[in-house]
This record gives structure tokens, sequence and C-alpha cells, in this order.
């Protein structure tokens, strides 16, 4: 049960929610997300991390890190490496999981409860690491989609596993809800933000979001 006096932050790992939410067929309005997780404590931190790739003259992802680093939430972002695997299909590397865990074990003597917006199966040492501090940690994936994207063992080390499907009245689109074949990422209808944001961000954040993450290496998005 969440108390109103706890310090709590979220630790976003930009790859793989994103992955969850296409595989449930729906976007994220993170406006809504922000205020769905301040309601429950004194937010100290709400961070986002994701890889950018920095040679192109556009980045799909940009406009979308730029209004989230204006509207509450604090981006940890790097540089992605590009590579070609053996069948010669191009591949970006952009693995953020180093700093989330970094920027875990050390912010959480400063807090109550850390919520993790990931189902990846490394994590699981991490939650425990930080529960040895005598910290909650709630864990934010999916195991309704197919393939599930939260790994059993984090799952079972978190103190809660929150599943990502029940929180999308409070944090979707309204509205955009699309059927996700099954193992399939279901393509975006439209900006996950929401309708009154500055239009420059409500037309552009998402349009291409599908285009950054299409050739991330398998791993960036694995549940385990």
């Amino acid at each position: 049960m969440n108390q109103p006096h706890e310090r709590i932050a979220l630790f976003i790992d930009g790859s793989n929610l994103y992955a969850a939410a296409r595989a449930l067929g729906f976007d994220i309005d993170y406006k809504k997300l922000l205020e769905f997780f301040t309601g429950r404590g004194y937010m100290v931190r709400a961070l986002y991390y994701t890889a950018l790739i920095e040679d192109q003259e556009y980045s799909p992802i940009r406009p979308l890190v730029d209004w989230l680093d204006y509207n509450g939430y604090t981006m940890v972002t790097k540089p992605t490496k590009e590579f070609t695997d053996a069948t010669g299909r191009r591949k970006i590397k952009g693995n953020m999981d180093i700093e989330l865990a970094v920027d875990m074990l050390e912010m959480a003597d400063t807090l109550d409860h850390l919520y993790v917006f990931s189902g990846d199966g490394d994590f699981r040492r991490l939650v425990e690491a930080v529960q040895r501090k005598g910290k909650r940690v709630t864990v934010v994936s999916t195991v309704r989609s197919s393939p599930p994207m939260a790994a059993d063992e984090l799952r079972r080390q978190a103190d809660v596993f929150l599943e990502l499907e029940k929180l999308i009245p409070q944090i979707s689109r309204v509205g955009n809800r699309q059927p996700a074949a099954a193992g399939k990422l279901a393509e975006p209808k439209q900006s996950p933000l929401s309708d009154d944001e500055d239009a420059h961000y409500a037309d552009d954040a998402y349009g291409d979001y599908d285009d950054h993450y299409a050739d991330y290496d398998d791993d960036e998005s694995k549940s385990a």
C-alpha cells in the first residue's frame, strides 16, 4: 500500500517501456503517467533513459526527449552504437542498463520507494541490492503481452509487480488503443502526448518513434 509521505522516484527504461506499451497496443501519455505516480507519494525524481542516434539529420525521438525534459522528467541519454550483424542487417545498440542501475543505487538512500519501468530480468540483482537497503521496489511491466515482457525472476524479486495493462485507463492517450498481434508490435496511430500540449510536440513527438527502435538489437527490449 502506498503512503502519501513516501519519497518515490521513477526509473524508466525508455525502450523497454515503449516495447511493452506497443505489445499491449497503446500509446503512453507521459503527462498522465507523471500525474498518476505523483499522486502515489512525494515525487523526488522521474528519470527517463534512452539512447540517441546523433549522426542523423533528424532524430525521431528528439522531440519527445525535449518535451519530457521541459515537463518534469530528468533525461538520461547517451549516443547509440551502430553495427551490422552476421546477416548484413543494420543494428543499433543503445543499452542504458548501467546508467539506470548506478542511479538507483546512488539515490536509494534518499528514497522510500523506487519504481522500475522495465521487465528485464538482468535487473533482478539490482532490485535485490536496493531492497537490502530497506527500500521498497515496484516493477512496472506486463505479462499480458505475447510473449510476456516481464521476466519471472524480476517479478518474484520485486515487492510489488504493477501490470502495465491495468494502468491503461490512467496513462494512455484517449481512444488510441489498437489490437496488438501476438509477438508483433503494433504501429502507432497517434502521438502519445496530451491533446492540449504544444502543437509542435503533439504533431511530431512520436510520429516516427517506431523508426527509432526499429533497428535496435533484440537485447535492448528483452525481458529475460
